[in-house]
C-alpha cells in the first residue's frame, strides 16, 4: 500500500488505535506516573498541567472525541507550526490578547463579526490555562469562524437603505368557494370581539338590516372600548337563510347524511307537507332572483343535497351579465338542462381543449417546418378519423383479423367519457344571461332537486344570501375567542384566536379581515376551511371587453366588498386555504 498513490503515512488501522489507547490506560496508571508531555484522549489540558486537578473532580475523557482533536494531529500542527517547525503558539497568544482584527474592513456587517469573534476569543482565554492555550486555539478559531460562515450576513445601514422596498399587497383575490370555519390568530387579543353588549347588538342588527356601514379609523388603540368595532363586528356575522328549522343544521347538504340521522323530520312520510315546503321555497327562490336581476342582491347560494349553484349578479367576477355555476353535474342532469332549452358551457373543459389545440398547433408548425405539405398532413388527419385511430394495424398487417368498433361502440365510448366527469370538479356548469331565468324556472321543476328517500328526503335545498329576501330568517354565525401558549423556541408565547363557524360567504371574509386590519395592529392570520364541493366555483368567466364598475352601490355591501368581488376570478378552481397580514400587507396560500 505504501506505493498507492492515495496512501496516507499517518493512517493508523483500528486495531493500533485501541494498542495506542492500551498504552495510555497503562501509562496513566499509579505505578508507572503520568508521563511528561502526555495529555487525555479527550481535548483538554495536559495531565501535569498546573490547573489540572487529580482525583474524582478532574475532568472525564469525552467519548465523543476522535484523534483528529489531539494535539500531533496534522490540521493542527499546520495552524501551529511554522515552516522550521517552531511552535507559534505565542504569536497566536498575543493574537488573543490583542483583541485587534487581522485587517481593517470598512463593511459594518465585517467589523460587527470581528468584534463578535475578539470578545469570544477573550472570554475563552480567561477560562483556559495558559498551558493548553497553544493547543485548543486551534480548535476554538475553527469551530469560531464555521459558525460565522453559517451565520447569516448583516447589512449595513447604506445597504439597507438601497435595497428595494417590499411588495404590499392592500387586497387579497375574491374567494366565491362556501366556508365552513375560520380561525384567526394573532399575537394581541380578541376581546374585543366577546360578550357584546345588548345595545351594541341591537345597533348591529339594524345596520346589517338598512345597509349601513360606520368607517372606522386606522388605527384604533383600545379596541376594547370602541363601540362601533363591536357593533361593525356583530354586523359581519349576519346571514340570512331559507328554509330555516332550528333543530337541523341545514348546511352544508353534501354528504351530510349523517348529521340529519335521528333528526325529527314530519314531512318525510307526509306529502302534503312536503308540498307546501317547496310551495315556500319556490317563492323564496323567485323573490332571489328578482332582487338579483334589479341588483338589489349580489348574489345567493342554492345548496342542495347533490349539487351547489352560485347566482351572481351582473358585474360580479368580471361577467357581463347575470352568471350561475352549478357543480358538481351528472350526464342525466345535463342532458335534462339540454332538453329545457338552457344553453350551458364547461369552462374548465373548453379550457383543456383550448390548451391541447394549443399545443397541436405548435406541433403542427414544427412538422411544417420539418418538411411535410399541408396536404400530407390533412390525409393523415382523415386517416385517423376514418379507422379510428387503428392504422397502427395496416403497418402490423393484422387489420382484417381484428374487428373494429362499430358506430354504437364509438357513441358509447364518447358517452363513456362524459359520464367519467361526474361528481368532479371538470363537471362545473357555467349558464349565462337569460338562460339563468330558466335555470330557475327548471330548478323549481326538477324533482330530482329534493332526496326522495334517505335523512334529507322531502327537503328543499337551503339558500343563502347575503340580503334578505322573502321568506328568509336572519341568522348569526357563532364567534368565540380563546387564548393558548404555543411553544417557542425561547419559551412560551401566547397566542390569542378568534374562531368563527357557519356557513361563511365571500362578503363576511372581506368584511371581518377590514375590522381586524386596524383593531390587530395589521398583523393576524387566518386558516380557512373551505366546503370542498364547491372550491370550483372560483373558476374564470368570459369577460367583458371594457369592464366597467359595476352599479350594485344598493345591494347591501360595503364599496369595498363590491371592488373586491367585482374583479375577475383569479385562484381557478382552488380555494384561499391561509391567509395572512403583516405590517398591513397581505399574503395567502390557495
Amino acid at each position: 500500500m505504501a506505493d498507492l498513490g492515495c496512501y496516507s503515512p499517518s493512517f493508523k488501522k483500528p486495531s493500533d488505535v485501541l494498542r495506542m489507547r492500551r498504552k495510555r490506560v497503562r501509562s496513566e496508571g499509579p505505578e508507572r506516573g503520568p508521563v511528561e508531555g502526555v495529555r487525555p484522549f479527550s481535548p483538554g489540558p495536559r495531565l501535569n498541567a498546573p490547573g489540572r486537578t487529580g482525583g474524582g473532580g478532574g475532568k472525564r475523557r469525552n467519548p465523543f472525541a476522535n484523534i483528529e482533536n489531539t494535539y500531533n494531529s496534522p490540521k493542527k500542527r499546520a495552524l501551529f507550526s511554522n515552516s522550521d517547525g517552531h511552535d507559534s503558539a505565542p504569536d497566536a497568544r498575543k493574537t488573543l490578547l490583542d483583541g485587534k482584527p487581522r485587517e481593517e474592513r470598512d463593511d459594518a456587517a465585517t467589523s460587527l463579526r470581528e468584534e463578535l469573534f475578539n470578545t469570544e476569543r477573550q472570554q475563552h482565554l480567561e477560562r483556559t490555562t495558559p498551558d493548553s492555550v497553544s493547543e485548543d486555539v486551534g480548535l476554538f478559531e475553527e469551530d469560531l469562524f464555521e459558525s460565522e460562515r453559517s451565520a447569516p450576513v448583516l447589512k449595513s445601514p447604506e445597504a439597507q437603505r438601497d435595497a428595494a422596498p417590499a411588495e404590499v399587497c392592500l387586497e387579497f383575490p375574491a374567494d366565491w368557494s362556501l366556508k365552513t370555519r375560520l380561525l384567526f390568530t394573532s399575537p394581541r387579543s380578541f376581546s374585543w370581539a366577546e360578550h357584546p353588549k345588548a345595545q351594541e347588538e341591537a345597533q348591529g342588527l339594524s345596520s346589517h338590516c338598512r345597509a349601513q356601514f360606520s368607517s372606522l379609523p386606522p388605527h384604533i388603540q383600545e379596541p376594547r372600548g370602541c363601540a362601533e368595532l363591536r357593533c361593525g363586528f356583530h354586523q359581519c356575522l349576519q346571514y340570512w337563510q331559507h328554509p330555516s328549522l332550528p333543530w337541523l343544521p341545514l348546511f352544508p347538504r353534501i354528504g351530510a347524511e349523517r348529521r340529519f340521522s335521528g333528526k325529527c323530520m314530519p314531512w318525510s312520510q307526509d306529502p302534503a307537507l312536503q308540498q307546501s315546503l317547496m310551495s315556500d321555497w319556490s317563492v323564496s327562490l323567485t323573490s332571489l332572483y328578482g332582487l338579483l336581476k334589479a341588483r338589489l342582491c349580489p348574489y345567493f347560494y342554492l345548496c342542495s343535497y347533490q349539487f351547489t349553484v352560485l347566482f351572481r349578479a351582473a358585474g360580479l367576477s368580471g361577467a357581463k351579465g347575470l352568471s350561475a355555476l352549478l357543480s358538481p353535474s351528472t350526464r342525466g342532469l345535463r342532458e335534462a338542462m339540454k332538453a329545457e332549452g338552457i344553453e350551458f358551457s364547461l369552462p374548465l373543459l373548453e379550457e383543456r381543449r383550448k390548451s391541447r389545440e394549443s399545443g397541436r398547433a405548435e406541433d403542427e408548425e414544427s412538422l411544417s417546418g420539418a418538411g411535410l405539405s399541408e396536404n400530407e398532413e390533412e390525409d393523415e388527419d382523415e386517416d385517423d378519423d376514418d379507422d379510428g385511430g387503428f392504422s397502427w394495424l395496416k403497418e402490423m398487417g393484422v387489420q382484417d383479423k381484428i374487428k373494429k368498433p362499430d358506430a354504437i361502440s364509438i357513441k358509447l365510448r364518447k358517452e363513456h367519457r362524459e359520464v367519467r366527469l361526474d361528481h368532479r370538479p371538470e363537471s362545473v356548469v357555467l349558464v349565462e344571461g337569460s338562460d339563468t331565468f330558466t335555470l330557475i324556472n327548471f330548478l323549481i321543476n326538477c324533482k330530482s332537486l329534493v332526496a326522495g328517500a334517505g335523512s334529507q328526503a322531502g327537503l328543499p335545498p337551503t339558500l343563502l344570501a347575503p340580503t334578505a329576501f322573502r321568506g328568509a330568517t336572519l341568522h348569526t354565525l357563532k364567534a368565540r375567542t380563546v387564548n393558548v401558549k404555543t411553544q417557542v423556541r425561547s419559551g412560551y408565547q401566547d397566542v390569542c384566536s378568534l374562531e368563527v363557524t357557519g356557513p361563511i360567504m365571500p362578503h363576511t371574509l372581506h368584511a371581518l379581515t377590514q375590522l381586524l386590519r386596524p383593531a390587530q395592529k395589521g398583523e393576524f392570520s387566518v386558516a380557512l376551511y373551505t366546503h370542498e364541493p364547491t372550491a370550483v366555483l372560483n373558476v374564470p368567466l368570459s369577460l367583458t371587453s371594457d369592464p366597467e364598475q359595476p352599479d350594485l352601490g344598493r345591494c347591501g355591501l360595503q364599496q369595498s366588498s363590491v371592488q373586491q368581488l367585482a374583479a375577475p376570478s383569479m385562484l381557478g378552481k382552488s380555494a384561499l386555504r391561509q391567509l395572512h397580514m403583516k405590517d398591513y400587507s397581505y399574503s395567502w396560500k390557495s
